[in-house]
């Protein structure tokens, strides 16, 4: 389920709480997520990330404090006991040629995720001729580690994006490697039996994609932001679209300033 616009049913009239959108437990479960938490998160964001990450803690939180201030939950400068007392943080390390961002509130992790090791200034279109594309890096994630894991609706959200990404297009095509990637996340649902994996839909993706491109920053920014939303622990998958995405837009850069 899509955590872009987090909501409770009008029957409840209860804050949208941290437990309600992060996958986290004991007191911070039961706090309602505060302005200032939000505005907090976004400028350790901005300041580790230089910018929010779309889809990311910081975005989920803006949009649950804005609905919780609106409604009368709490204050416009309100901060929750443990954001308070602990602090929020955002960290990275490196991890093969890929920067992992962990998110948190006091100790709890409200979110994990890769990002291409590119400088943000770095122009978007200047990659070699050679430079990986979007269905390479696709199928890099057929024969990762991942390529074994069932499709689920993160992984379905994740192609559907590199695909609109690769295509220039603002739709997913029908019967096309975004369709087919929604149909198995679907059937998986349905199912206990053989359920399909990464690597039956990714397999020959450069073949199923109407048209490729070489992957930059902005494209695997998209496709983690597709994936994160789609996340309930906000965690992108090792080795999964994301993943892939963001190794192939460093690999690309490096290649391009080497």
């Amino acid at each position: 389920m899509s955590q872009e616009q987090p909501k409770k049913p009008e029957a409840e009239q209860e804050p949208i709480k941290y437990g309600d959108v992060f996958n986290v437990s004991g007191q911070l479960a039961s706090e309602a997520i505060a302005p200032r938490d939000a505005a907090l998160m976004q400028a350790t964001e901005n300041e580790t990330l230089g910018q929010t990450q779309k889809g990311g803690p910081a975005a989920v939180m803006q949009s649950a404090a804005a609905f919780n201030a609106g409604e009368g939950f709490v204050g416009p400068q309100d901060i929750s006991g443990v954001a308070r007392e602990q602090g929020v943080g955002v960290s990275e390390a490196k991890v093969g040629g890929n920067r992992v961002i962990t998110e948190s509130v006091g100790t709890h992790v409200v979110g994990q995720f890769v990002e291409p090791d590119v400088p943000m200034t770095t122009p978007a279109t200047a990659l070699e001729k050679d430079a990986i594309t979007i269905g390479e890096a696709l199928e890099a994630s057929a024969l990762k580690g991942a390529g074994d894991k069932a499709v689920d609706q993160s992984d379905a959200a994740a192609i559907q994006a590199a695909e609109m990404r690769a295509t220039g297009r603002n739709e997913t095509a029908a019967g096309g490697l975004g369709a087919a990637a929604q149909s198995a996340a679907t059937r998986n649902t349905r199912t206990v039996a053989t359920k399909t994996t990464l690597s039956h839909v990714l397999t020959d993706a450069r073949e199923k994609l109407a048209a490729d491109k070489a992957v930059t920053r902005e494209d695997a920014e998209g496709v983690i932001g597709a994936e994160l939303r789609n996340k309930v622990d906000m965690r992108t998958t090792s080795g999964g679209v994301a993943a892939s995405m963001a190794a192939a837009a460093t690999l690309n850069q490096n290649s391009y300033v080497s």
